[in-house]
């Protein structure tokens, strides 16, 4: 379980240099000073495509934080067997998928599709834990 868990964590510092990578320029194209960040909405002014992978990796802060604390709990209960596991990669495996969609195209359907299956994969994971917590 440690190794998905480890994946989106690196997947998230990848989501992080991108957003910076894009906001940055954009700030300076813009002439926005850093301190502006401060009061809100002064971002507003930067292109769709640079806020939207903002907006992504704020998302990596949101529901995964369930994910590492479910997959940690079944690691330390030795409650993760090889079906936990390949939930954990889907679960991964999804989020980076997400991330790609809401990054790029931004195609609202679509990427709530890919955030339903993968909140699906979560609660089952859920399920399964409990389950298997409540067996031992």
């Amino acid at each position: 379980m440690l190794y998905p868990i480890l994946a989106l964590i690196g997947w998230t510092f990848v989501m992080w240099v991108w957003m910076y990578a894009t906001r940055l320029p954009a700030m300076q194209k813009h002439k926005i000073d850093p301190q502006a960040a401060v009061i809100p909405g002064s971002l507003d002014v930067l292109p769709q495509k640079v806020r939207q992978i903002a907006h992504n990796y704020n998302h990596l802060h949101e529901q995964p934080t369930l994910f590492y604390a479910l997959a940690l709990v079944a690691h330390v209960g030795m409650w993760a067997d090889g079906v936990s596991i390949w939930l954990a990669w889907g679960y991964v495996g999804l989020r980076v998928l997400h991330s790609l969609v809401q990054a790029t195209v931004n195609l609202v359907v679509m990427r709530f599709a890919v955030f339903a299956l993968a909140s699906l994969v979560l609660m089952t994971l859920f399920v399964k834990t409990i389950l298997e917590a409540l067996g031992s």
